[in-house]
């Protein structure tokens, strides 16, 4: 990835508490509320900008990320399966259990299409063999179908559509690599398989005093443009990247491991990006003492409208 100087950024915290690991960020028009999760933490969160008020809600294990959904609530990705939640704080709707062993993968990243799929990402947690895996499911005629479509990588990460649906995103972020797959959105089929971004390893014994090191692709987001927004984990930056690969800006970021960003606002012209403090050093967290929070900034290009879950 060749270098850019950071684009001049005014970074504002939302609220005033740090999670453990962040992810999921989506912006909810309605209610014009930020949602997100802390994975390690178990919660669901939500707040309001204009006052920074965090609501928390406790899950019985770790969600790997959520979606809004068409007839209100959220859907939830859980170790345990997908789940549809009603209301907030109401009873979990068990509604598909995917197929791998609870006891070392759990759910990651993930999103809906622009039908209404539900794309779940997973993780090795031991990050030792290539058993994470992409899969959707459909719950438009009643009983969920769940249909994997990618597997072969250890951490689930980075899934975005381009604005017409054609091309979707997938990183892998232990590898450094960002896959893209021709798309079709009525078939739910992906075809021509490339490599659409490849970043260098960290170097051995790295710290986080070394700036060399651009970091791993965790979360993404896609703007009105088509231009990929991707979360570089140890980076301490987000990138924006135009459709054939080409670095656009990149962002330094309050933290040194920003996970997933997304767009929000009336005009979604909000770039929030969530962040980690679990496992990070005493000295990285005194060096970055906001790690954990959830940063946000105006940009030019607004991003695309959260899609909902469709059941």
């Amino acid at each position: 990835m060749s270098t850019l100087p950071y684009t001049p950024t005014d970074w504002q915290v939302l609220g005033t508490n740090h999670y453990e690991l962040g992810e999921s960020p989506f912006w909810q028009p309605v209610e014009q509320m930020l949602y997100w999760v802390d994975i390690p933490g178990k919660k669901i969160l939500r707040a309001h900008p204009s006052h920074g008020q965090v609501e928390s809600w406790d899950m019985p294990s770790e969600p790997g990320c959520i979606a809004p959904a068409t007839q209100g609530g959220l859907v939830i990705a859980l170790r345990q399966g997908i789940f549809r939640a009603p209301v907030w704080g109401g009873a979990l709707q068990p509604i598909a259990t995917l197929p791998y062993d609870t006891s070392t993968v759990r759910a990651n990243d993930g999103k809906c299409d622009t039908l209404g799929r539900f794309w779940v990402g997973t993780i090795d947690e031991p990050k030792a063999r290539h058993a994470a895996e992409l899969f959707s499911i459909d719950a438009r005629t009643g009983s969920a179908q769940v249909q994997r479509q990618a597997g072969d990588a250890l951490t689930a990460n980075g899934l975005a559509w381009s604005p017409d649906t054609r091309t979707l995103y997938w990183a892998d972020t232990p590898a450094h690599v960002v896959h893209a797959w021709d798309y079709e959105l009525q078939a739910n089929t992906l075809s021509r398989h490339r490599l659409h971004l490849q970043f260098p390893p960290k170097p051995a014994g790295w710290t986080f005093e070394d700036r060399s090191y651009q970091g791993r692709p965790d979360g993404a987001a896609v703007d009105a443009l088509g231009n990929y927004w991707v979360a570089m984990f140890e980076g301490r930056r987000v990138c924006q990247f135009a459709p054939d690969g080409r670095l656009l800006q990149q962002l330094e970021t309050p933290a040194q491991c920003p996970t997933m960003p997304c767009f929000g606002g009336a005009d979604l012209k909000t770039l929030y990006i969530t962040s980690a403090r679990h496992g990070r050093s005493p000295a990285e967290l005194a060096c970055f003492p906001d790690s954990g929070a959830v940063f946000f900034t105006r940009v030019q290009t607004p991003g695309l409208p959260v899609n909902y879950f469709a059941d």
